[in-house]
């Protein structure tokens, strides 16, 4: 059996500001969180960060490490060009820097940006009817979702319009024979859409697979719990976030480095 191999990066924390370090180690455990709960696909997938400051850059996996690797020295910097703006011996997934780049210009309300191919998100994205109201996941996550059409490997900027387009003001996204996507005001906030979505599409594809007729809640209950949802994200997700940074911390504290 080969013997593993330690991926190491040069420390950043001296060499960026205070908040981009601080930017760095919440996309690191946000990473390392996908990683947790088995939404992550090998080397694909990514998350991004948008940098504090006046530049458009924002902070983006390096190309080749899962996410349990990802540090917060290890993430790599780029403009909204696709320019490297610190080192790395990594390149930058083309795919990821189609659709988060096209974000992060276009709503700069959106600091972080999830896009995941968990088994359940894939097979919910598969559905004609998208995302059903079945429970009360579901329509916590129903309280802001949009669609977009499958076009390919996300790998032509011409899609870049057509991405931002149909998420419109929206934060989550179902990217149709594909997978999702959830953007936030904070990486806490991306998360925690990110959770319900998932949450969401694993309940769907369970209610489905069981074969029994469906009940569904009253329009008037859809709409009632969907507003509850839209208002519960910022306060739940700050409750939530020291815990579960607590929990990568007891799992492995490397995402600070």
């Amino acid at each position: 059996m080969p013997i593993p191999v330690k991926v190491n990066f040069t420390p950043m924390q001296n060499q960026v500001s205070p908040e981009e370090w601080e930017a760095r180690v919440n996309l690191a455990a946000c990473y390392r969180l996908v990683a947790h709960y088995g939404w992550d696909d090998l080397i694909a997938n990514h998350i991004s960060m948008r940098v504090p400051g006046p530049e458009d850059h924002f902070l983006l996996n390096p190309f080749g490490l899962m996410f349990h690797e990802i540090t917060a020295s290890s993430l790599v910097k780029v403009d909204l060009a696709g320019n490297l703006m610190s080192e790395s011996e990594y390149k930058i997934n083309k795919a990821g820097y189609i659709i988060h780049s096209a974000i992060h210009e276009h709503r700069p309300d959106a600091t972080c940006v999830f896009h995941t191919h968990s088994t359940s998100g894939m097979a919910v994205s598969a559905h004609r009817d998208g995302l059903l109201p079945l429970a009360q996941s579901s329509m916590v996550a129903l309280s802001s979702l949009t669609y977009h059409d499958y076009e390919g490997v996300a790998l032509n900027p011409e899609e870049k319009a057509r991405l931002v387009a149909d998420l419109g003001n929206e934060w989550t996204m179902i990217l149709r024979n594909h997978g999702l996507l959830t953007c936030g005001i904070s990486a806490v906030d991306a998360f925690y859409r990110l959770y319900f979505l998932e949450r969401a599409c694993d309940v769907q594809v369970a209610a489905l697979a069981g074969g029994a007729p469906l009940v569904f809640p009253s329009e008037e209950v859809q709409t009632r719990t969907k507003k509850q949802g839209a208002g519960a994200f910022g306060k739940g997700a700050n409750l939530a976030w020291p815990a579960l940074i607590r929990l990568m911390d007891a799992k492995d504290p490397s995402f600070r480095d």
